[in-house]
């Protein structure tokens, strides 16, 4: 008999790649969706389209007991209270809860200075003020293992190519390009020299099934397979989209763009780390591996 997944975050890249995935593989998707305009567009996937709110406790725990697999990818890695109320409905079910998280955790807001150290799931993280919270959700997860919850938590990188479900565009990939035509040159903020890890959209979904398919209870997995600092990113946009040669902006014209955060940890700031955690005990054989190829 199938088994049933609830997926947050459906109508978003990561989440509805993930479904279109674990669809093809033979589960039944569940899908929480915010707007009533996406309930079509969510059931024409084959998808049972569930009309709410993350922070309604109550709908959760209803979709919660007809699921056998929650899969929380809906704007996930700094919210406490939905991580909180997932973490109470689930609590000594023996359910198993996959939460997304990011690596911005690896950040040192080192605006644009290279940063070659590799961070693997055994280094324990001592996070910058910024994104304390954000590692104390992780933890949180992966200590639920102890309450009988199957809790995994994955942490992506960059995530670029087209999406398998409703939303087919990323979120970093576009916002340089869209900066980037305005300038009409590819942007970096200040040297450029800040490494990324990178995983394609295709690789990550595989990795989101194998995890539900093999991983221990309270494993966690960061997601990668390639990288890149920006400013080769930003040169390949520029030759992509014929525009003048690369240039660098300061940080603060980064922040008044991209916000604090996406300008520090989104694009300033180095987030490189090694997934074969992942390889090991998943099998995950990810496939694509150039981001600047896909560009």
């Amino acid at each position: 008999m199938a088994k049933t997944v609830f997926i947050t975050g459906i109508t978003g890249y990561i989440g509805g790649s993930v479904a279109k995935l674990l669809s093809d593989k033979g589960y039944k998707i569940i899908g929480l969706v915010r707007n009533k305009d996406f309930i079509r567009p969510v059931e024409d996937l084959n998808f049972k389209a569930v009309l709410g709110d993350i922070q309604d406790e109550d709908l959760l725990r209803k979709i919660c007991i007809e699921a056998d697999i929650i899969i929380h990818t809906a704007d996930s890695a700094d919210d406490a209270f939905a991580a909180d109320s997932f973490l109470r409905i689930l609590d000594n079910s023996g359910k198993t809860f996959v939460f997304t998280s990011g690596s911005a955790i690896f950040g040192n807001k080192e605006k644009g200075e290279a940063c070659d150290f590799c961070f693997t799931e055994d280094i324990p993280l001592v996070p910058r003020l910024e994104m304390v919270q954000r590692v104390y959700i992780n933890n949180a997860v992966l200590n639920s293992a102890k309450n009988n919850v199957r809790s995994i938590v994955i942490v992506p990188t960059m995530v670029y190519g087209q999406g398998l479900g409703l939303k087919k565009e990323s979120i970093q990939i576009p916002a340089l390009v869209k900066f980037s035509k305005s300038k009409n040159a590819g942007i970096y903020i200040e040297k450029g020299e800040n490494i990324w890890s990178n995983v394609h959209i295709s690789d990550l979904a595989e990795l989101f099934f194998l995890a539900i398919e093999n991983a221990k209870a309270g494993s966690l997995f960061y997601v990668e397979n390639g990288s890149s600092n920006i400013k080769n990113i930003a040169n390949k946009i520029s030759e992509k989209y014929h525009l003048n040669l690369a240039e660098s902006i300061d940080i603060n014209e980064a922040v008044a763009y991209f916000g604090q955060a996406g300008a520090h940890f989104g694009f300033a700031s180095n987030s490189f780390c090694n997934a074969d955690k992942a390889r090991r005990e998943l099998n995950w054989k990810p496939v694509y591996k150039d981001i600047l190829e896909f560009i």
